[in-house]
């Protein structure tokens, strides 16, 4: 399950991706669609979280930023 980490409560727009940038603040960048090039990234909130290895953040539904623990693993693929 996933940790509330920063509550923060952005409000989201269409057609944008909200992501946590490598220094741990919350950027959005318009996504791409048929031939049309994305976005640049912009800046959209100073979190400034310290990430831990093993871990993904995220922006949840509520606009807040959360963690959950990497699945790693799984099963192995059969050679041919």
């Amino acid at each position: 399950m996933a940790q509330l980490v920063a509550k923060v409560g952005i409000k989201r727009k269409d057609g944008f991706l909200y992501f946590i940038d490598k220094k741990g603040d919350i950027s959005c960048a318009k996504m791409a669609r048929g031939k049309k090039k994305g976005g640049k990234p912009q800046k959209v909130a100073k979190v400034g979280v310290s990430k831990k290895k093993g871990y993904l953040y995220f922006v949840d539904k509520k606009g807040n930023v959360s963690c959950a623990k990497m699945v790693r693993g799984g099963k192995k693929k059969k050679k041919r």
